[in-house]
């Protein structure tokens, strides 16, 4: 896609919430956007997040809890409870600043 196809020519900023709802991006930006999530949410001082994404086949779950795996400052994850998402959700734990 060439700059003038481009329908964001600049970022767009999103407000941080405890709350991420993965449908919104492209599967192949999965891993960057949850990253960047986690050190924006930990600096915001969230304890607990949750990351919606989507029941599917499983792909962008294992996707997201790679990265919660390998991200120093999450201490522990579980699929939400049948009121934050189920299985189509994961609820992440993060360390204090």
């Amino acid at each position: 896609m060439n700059e003038a196809d481009n329908p964001f020519p600049e970022p767009v900023e999103i407000e941080i919430t405890d709350s991420l709802d993965l449908h919104a991006f492209s599967p192949k930006d999965v891993k960057a956007v949850t990253e960047v999530y986690l050190a924006e949410a930990r600096k915001k001082g969230f304890r607990i997040v949750r990351i919606i994404h989507g029941k599917g086949v499983g792909v962008q779950r294992e996707i997201v809890r790679k990265v919660l795996s390998e991200t120093g400052f999450v201490s522990k994850f579980k699929s939400g409870d049948e009121f934050s998402g189920g299985w189509g959700a994961t609820v992440a734990e993060l360390d204090p600043n």
